[in-house]
């Protein structure tokens, strides 16, 4: 039986997409993507 949603994988996925997009900037520049980002994250 095949899983169908593989949790793993998606959080890797998605890791890696956020360590791609943060990987030039510095650290007030983090500060700043995080706090616009962890809005999405919220109910």
């Amino acid at each position: 039986m095949e899983k169908e949603f593989d949790t793993v994988k998606t959080f890797r996925a998605i890791k890696e997409k956020i360590s791609l997009e943060m990987i030039a900037m510095n650290f007030e520049q983090i500060k700043a993507y995080l706090k616009a980002n962890s809005k999405k994250l919220q109910p």
